[in-house]
């Protein structure tokens, strides 16, 4: 027999005014005193994160632990000269690469290079006329070369040199290329562009707090907090290169997610801070309601992104361990400046946050108005009849309503139009991150481009293939002929022999990293050799990628879900509510995984947003964004569902309490959405493909949650389950009860009746300030 939790019975009224607790006497005590420790800790991090991105790196998609990575690290060792980093497209301009006076300066080019600290195993073609090294057209070819030690030396390596190679050489005109340039521009562009989205992000999301808050002050409180997040999520990722890689790439989610949130979360309880201060309590009273109500929420919500974020802590390449860093901490400084920064400044603030209140110049000659982020929405007209009284009045209390009253439609009609447009992604194809990443003006791009095009066979797309143990010629002979055999390759060269070791490097037919490479990789591996063999290359790299991602990836998600299951859990002791938040959680996310393929992957809009598109999605990305957009929605998710939570304790009427969460929290939501989205934009304005297609993609899943599933299939789906959204069996019930949170204050007032007396639940700014001014 199914049971539903109850609220508890009416209790007297209560009038004596709310305790302050502990935490509320701790933030709030000497709130001078807390300001200006945040500003000396700002000050502090400011000076620890200053250079971090320099120290930041550009790689991190390969499996450490996969045998490409021991058998790359294997040649870089025995064979240097076998793996360049660093390429010297030479064109010679209408005279061929065999002209006498062309071969003689690229000669003198290539012995000038060899000569240079930290560069070893320069090659080019005037030196063995290789033909993979010439370019078809007879008019260009490449010296190759490369640079040692770690990404930071050799990005310094090249700094140091570059200027004396690039440029015109006599007759010569010298462009530069290969993994070292690429990266090194790579980390470049993305500094630049972080700070362009900066500059971006910073005023429009001003101009918008303003149109939500209304007041200039107001506005600027959670400006300040998110500013406060960034700065000490930087200088925690100073430190953490200490000890560990850490990707350049996480400074782009350190500056989404520190004003994201921080927004989000000072949104929450500047609302509630204004309400209780409106409704005539002090400051000091004002905070600890508020605590006690948003803030436990944005405690919570914190938690639920923090965990979202914690399940790329599992794979093992560390661009997507620097992504769960850098977001863990940002996330939880967004929370701490919120919940101890805020509230200080609050009650410095007290009545005057609400100063330099711009809309009060549109207020004028209307009896009522309301601005986004509001509780309520301003009334069209005379109350149209419907049941629920007040709230059907407004905006989103009308479309609670007919979202109900029409429930299966909603419900079936939102999935399948979800499910519609994330249907491109069935038809994903994975590769890795390469030179296309970057803008096709980029030099290191341009060289790649023309390698691509004019060159020979697949050049650096080869396998490489790394034999240890002693053999014979005859034995090494015999391996080659195996190896020749097998379907899709082209050919077989080496073996170049250095003690007990050698390598042979196996030119695929195809594309270096397409289905045949790949299949191409699994048959090396399998091949018998009478010594131990590695195989390394794109396509190798590429395979060892998607196992490493495939096998971690059940562990991901079942840390995801079952997290995310009990938050839900002790948030709404129900059953039912955390399975639903899960699944509507991944169902938002479908428009931005079929958005991704069809633009960045198909090459849709490429011209319209500036990129080159690789025919692949890199492997690491949907992971990336799958983490990120999940907590997001869990986010706002836990803001409705904790309103919708509050209204049910309070009442018990199901309907109405989803209809009031949607009117409550509604318009305050979409407003946080919109100002996230703004952020992710200002990113996705990146240079930098992977970065676009992050800003973007996200940008696309944050909307889409806020503005149709919280809007539209929360309501229906919670309509269609009624009161049993509720119910949780005896024993879980009471572990609820025990241990669960809630928005609730522990000691409510007396409910007022919501749809008759707007003098104790005024709807709208307007006439929050004529209650305030009465009192």
């Amino acid at each position: 027999m199914t049971t539903v939790n109850n609220p508890p019975a009416d209790s007297p009224p209560d009038d004596s005014p709310p305790r302050v607790g502990g935490w509320t006497r701790f933030v709030t005590a000497r709130p001078r005193l807390s300001l200006l420790a945040a500003l000396v800790l700002t000050v502090l991090a400011v000076l620890a994160g200053s250079g971090v991105a320099d120290k930041l790196g550009s790689g991190g998609w390969e499996d450490p632990g996969a045998e490409s990575t021991y058998a790359t690290e294997a040649l870089e060792r025995e064979f240097p000269d076998s793996q360049p980093n660093l390429i010297l497209l030479v064109d010679s301009g209408r005279a061929s690469v065999d002209d006498p006076a062309v071969a003689a300066e690229a000669t003198r080019l290539a012995e000038r290079l060899s000569g240079e600290k930290g560069v070893v195993g320069v090659g080019s073609y005037w030196g063995g006329k290789a033909p993979a090294l010439r370019a078809e057209d007879g008019h260009e070819a490449l010296i190759a070369a490369r640079i040692t030690g770690d990404e930071k030396t050799m990005g310094e390596t090249l700094d140091r040199i570059a200027p004396s190679y690039r440029g015109t050489q006599g007759p010569l005109e010298v462009k530069i290329g290969g993994i070292v340039a690429v990266r090194h521009e790579m980390q470049t562009i993305i500094q630049e562009d972080l700070t362009r989205a900066e500059i971006i992000a910073l005023p429009v999301t001003l101009v918008l707090l303003v149109m939500v808050f209304g007041s200039a002050v107001a506005a600027l409180l959670p400006l300040g907090v998110g500013i406060v997040a960034i700065l000490g999520t930087n200088a925690v990722l100073g430190a953490l290169t200490e000890f560990t890689d850490v990707s350049i790439f996480a400074m782009n989610l350190t500056t989404a997610l520190g004003l994201g949130l921080a927004i989000d979360y000072a949104l929450f309880i500047v609302r509630r801070f204004r309400e209780e201060v409106s409704g005539g309590a002090d400051p000091t009273t004002a905070i600890g309601t508020t605590l006690r109500t948003a803030g436990r929420t944005v405690l919570f919500s914190a938690l639920t992104v923090a965990v979202s974020l914690a399940a790329m802590l599992v794979f093992p390449q560390y661009f997507l361990r620097s992504f769960a860093y850098a977001g863990i901490a940002v996330v939880l400084l967004a929370a701490a400046a919120a919940l101890i920064l805020l509230p200080a400044a609050l009650v410095l603030l007290g009545h005057r946050v609400d100063s330099l209140d711009v809309r009060r110049l549109f207020r004028r000659g209307r009896a009522k108005s309301t601005g986004p982020g509001t509780e309520g929405s301003t009334p069209n007209g005379p109350q149209n009849g419907t049941e629920g009284g007040t709230e059907d009045r407004t905006a989103w209390g009308r479309t609670a309503t007919l979202v109900m009253r029409r429930a299966p439609f909603f419900a079936l009609g939102t999935t399948a139009v979800l499910v519609l447009l994330g249907l491109p992604f069935l038809g994903v194809k994975f590769g890795t991150a390469d030179d296309r990443q970057l803008p096709s003006s980029a030099e290191s791009h341009v060289v790649q481009q023309h390698i691509r095009d004019g060159f020979p066979g697949t050049p650096g797309g080869g396998l490489e293939v790394i034999a240890e143990g002693r053999a014979t010629q005859a034995e090494y002979a015999a391996y080659k002929e195996r190896v020749a055999a097998l379907p899709d390759v082209a050919r077989v060269d080496g073996p170049l022999v250095k003690g007990d070791a050698a390598y042979f490097t196996v030119q695929p037919e195809g594309e270096a990293v397409d289905e045949a490479g790949q299949r191409l990789v699994g048959d090396l591996r399998a091949t018998e050799a009478p010594f131990d063999t590695k195989v390394t290359g794109a396509a190798a790299v590429l395979v060892d990628s998607k196992k490493a991602i495939g096998d971690q990836l059940p562990l991901a998600a079942a840390f995801i879900t079952v997290v995310t299951l009990l938050l839900v859990f002790l948030l709404t002791g129900s059953v039912l509510i955390p399975i639903q938040a899960v699944l509507l959680n991944a169902l938002s996310l479908t428009a931005m995984f079929g958005a991704v393929v069809w633009v960045f992957q198909d090459g849709h809009l490429s011209g319209l947003l500036g990129f080159t598109s690789s025919g692949s999605i890199e492997t690491t990305l949907p992971v990336l964004m799958f983490c990120v957009a999940f907590g997001l929605s869990m986010d706002y998710g836990v803001f409705l569902l904790s309103r919708i939570k509050e209204e049910y304790d309070h009442t018990g009427d199901h309907e109405r309490s989803v209809r009031l969460g949607l009117q409550r929290t509604g318009g305050l939501i979409t407003a946080a959405a919109v100002i996230l989205a703004v952020v992710m934009v200002a990113i996705g304005t990146s240079r930098v493909t992977n970065t676009k297609m992050l800003g973007l993609g996200i940008a696309l899943a944050v909307l889409m949650d806020a503005m149709v599933v919280r809007s539209l299939l929360v309501p229906a789906i919670m309509r269609l389950t009624g009161k049993a959204t509720w119910w949780a069996p005896g024993p879980l019930r009471r572990f609820h009860q025990r241990f669960g949170l809630s928005e609730a204050d522990p000691t409510p007032a007396k409910q007022p009746n919501l749809d008759t007396d707007p003098e104790t639940n005024p709807d709208t700014d307007s006439e929050r300030d004529a209650v305030g001014a009465r009192r």
